[in-house]
């Protein structure tokens, strides 16, 4: 065999072991980015936002105290509340501050999340994760968090969250592990920069927040992030949600509370009025079962509209009977729809205010 066949030979062998290398390394990097019995989903929101699958980062704040900023608790979901603590609507996020999807979520539907912030109508918690620090390895996942929590300190946890994804690198780049990166992206906030939020990015005060959070979100079951609900209910099971229906949605939320409010107080009024003087009626002529049913008729009309769609209401009302010798238990039945219209006046009656897991 001749000199230039062997080399021929020899070159072809070398193209072939190059060739299954650089397949068994795509290998090797699929497999990290997979998670064990996870299945990467699309979150139906702004045309299709992705989900980053969920992975831990192996790391843990124990079950030691840990230090809080300022506006949070010590829950077995810690968040960071923006808005009004008393709006109709809560969303809950679960993000990580190096999710390529979760910039994507940010940017599509900040505009309308700030704007219903602002107008009292929503509250939005968002509960922080280090998932790409598991799946790709680093640290800018715990390292923004400490940051943007430190911001939350400051008063400037929207804004500098905001800055955080605007300015958020290639996941395969852990550019948000640099401190000095973060208090540099901080000065786009104005009056962010302190010693002492300095100070609080580089001691890393809220990691142990940071990881008890994350530990949170990995036992919470979710998929992926970004994980986002709107009172309790997963926006993802949502058909092509867009910002103008998100805002519908809440809208119509403060409506129906406000509704409910609204003829429960009516309710209470006019069980009150009506039964006082049925049941002061029948007291006078000494006869207790006309009383009791003059009241009882006027009560459980008001209390019926008072738990209208409810069923609380009828019961209410129903107990006007019971007590309306004298008009006492039409106005008593009568403050009993009030409240439940009050605390119902949510769709169905039900809504949950606390963030599902």
């Amino acid at each position: 065999m001749s000199q230039n066949n062997q080399d021929k030979k020899s070159s072809a062998r070398e193209r072939l072991q190059a060739q299954r290398a650089k397949e068994k390394a795509r290998e090797r990097r699929g497999r990290q980015l997979k998670v064990a019995g996870a299945v990467v989903a699309v979150l139906a929101v702004a045309g299709g936002v992705g989900v980053w699958a969920a992975s831990s980062s192996g790391d843990d704040s124990g079950g030691g105290k840990v230090a809080l900023p300022k506006g949070t608790q010590d829950s077995d979901k810690p968040a960071v509340p923006v808005g009004k603590k008393e709006a109709p609507s809560t969303l809950t996020v679960w993000e990580d501050f190096r999710c390529p999807a979760c910039a994507q979520f940010e940017k599509g539907f900040r505009g309308a999340i700030h704007e219903l912030e602002d107008a009292g109508l929503l509250r939005t918690d968002y509960h922080l994760a280090t998932i790409i620090d598991g799946s790709m390895r680093g640290k800018g996942s715990v390292t923004a968090a400490n940051a943007a929590l430190c911001a939350q300190d400051a008063g400037r946890f929207r804004e500098y969250h905001d800055v955080l994804y605007e300015n958020q690198p290639p996941e395969q780049q852990d550019r948000f592990a640099d401190k000095k990166y973060l208090i540099e992206l901080a000065g786009k906030v104005n009056g962010l920069v302190s010693d002492t939020f300095k100070q609080c990015v580089d001691k890393g005060t809220y990691t142990d927040f940071v990881y008890k959070s994350n530990t949170a979100f990995t036992n919470s079951g979710h998929q992926g992030t970004p994980t986002v609900l709107l009172n309790g209910k997963n926006l993802a099971e949502e058909k092509n949600l867009t910002p103008d229906g998100l805002k519908q949605k809440v809208r119509d939320a403060a409506k129906d509370k406000k509704a409910g409010g609204a003829s429960g107080a009516a309710g209470a009024s006019g069980g009150k009025a009506s039964g006082a003087k049925p049941g002061g009626a029948g007291a006078e002529r000494g006869a207790g079962t006309v009383g009791a049913s003059a009241g009882s008729g006027s009560g459980h009309s008001a209390g019926a509209s008072a738990g209208t769609g409810h069923g609380a209401g009828q019961r209410a009302g129903a107990g006007h009977g019971a007590g309306a010798g004298d008009g006492a238990g039409a106005g008593h039945g009568a403050g009993q729809g009030h409240s439940a219209g009050a605390d119902t006046g949510q769709p169905g009656g039900s809504t949950d205010r606390v963030p599902a897991p």
